[in-house]
């Protein structure tokens, strides 16, 4: 019996260490999830305006084409997929991935009719777990990510597509709504879908439209990735503080249980020790 309350002690001291850790986790979650979504807010001003602009310019100047505009028969096709570097934030992960691998197995019956893009290392080492090539990835992002952090990856996938590698981009992302629910998202980024503006403003610009949507149409693609990047890093905030706090709460019922299975045991390991004095004195007189 002595043996057993041992256990049980050492069982409640493991999990009371691991709630501990928990509820730590969790705060630190909650407190990175508020940045994460004031950043993922204050970007989307910038995404606007440049829409404004390109629907304006666009709107006001006949015949404007874009290769970036402009539908193609569908040969081959992007994917980027944004994911987390770290665990321990429920499905986050597995939601998106088992997203985009339900799309991959739908549409595609081989590895050359599609092209992979990663941002996060558990993405990564899912894909090359499948031997799924990857065209180029990008892992060990900060909390707080910055444009230049992912640039890399999203000019590498905007100029496949204006270059021909595919004739069609998606983004693969956690969208995010509140700290319990993040929506996994299948969206089309390329191409863009036709911008268009009930209000025309009055720009005025040089050399020509063309050359105008040259450069900002690039830019607003990357900037569309950008803000999916931070969509997502609230959502994985969110997933982490949800997944940390169901943690804490499955802890405290089982040290509940354990400890009512303690104070049983010490309870039936003193009433036989009465029991054997009792059995004891009668023995004696």
């Amino acid at each position: 019996m002595a043996k057993g309350m041992r256990e049980i002690k050492r069982s409640i001291k493991s999990k009371q260490s691991t709630k501990q850790i928990t509820r730590a986790m969790e705060m630190v979650a909650a407190a990175k999830l508020r940045r994460a979504q004031e950043a993922a807010e204050s970007a989307r001003p910038y995404a606007d305006k440049m829409k404004e602009v390109i629907a304006s310019i666009a709107a006001g100047t006949k015949g404007v084409t874009h290769p970036m505009l402009q539908t193609r028969e569908i040969k081959r096709t992007g994917y980027l997929v944004i994911t987390s570097d770290r665990g321990l934030a429920g499905g986050y992960n597995a939601n998106v991935l088992r997203k985009v691998m339900a799309v991959i197995k739908e549409k595609h019956k081989s590895t050359s009719e599609y092209a992979i893009f990663v941002i996060g290392r558990k993405g990564r080492d899912f894909f090359q777990r499948r031997n799924i090539p990857i065209v180029e990835e990008v892992t060990g992002l900060p909390d707080s990510p910055q444009f230049s952090d992912i640039k890399s990856v999203a000019a590498s996938a905007v100029a496949n597509f204006e270059n021909g590698a595919y004739d069609e981009l998606y983004l693969v992302y956690n969208e995010f709504k509140n700290a319990i629910t993040q929506i996994p998202q299948v969206k089309r980024l390329l191409p863009l879908e036709e911008v268009n503006s009930d209000s025309v403003a009055n720009y005025e610009y040089e050399p020509s439209a063309e050359g105008v949507l040259e450069v900002l149409l690039p830019k607003y693609a990357e900037t569309l990735i950008y803000s999916a990047v931070l969509d997502g890093k609230a959502s994985e905030f969110g997933a982490r503080m949800t997944a940390m706090n169901n943690a804490t709460k499955n802890a405290t019922k089982m040290i509940a249980t354990l400890t009512l299975q303690y104070n049983r045991a010490r309870q039936a390991s003193i009433t036989q020790e009465i029991s054997e004095i009792v059995a004891g004195a009668n023995a004696q007189s």
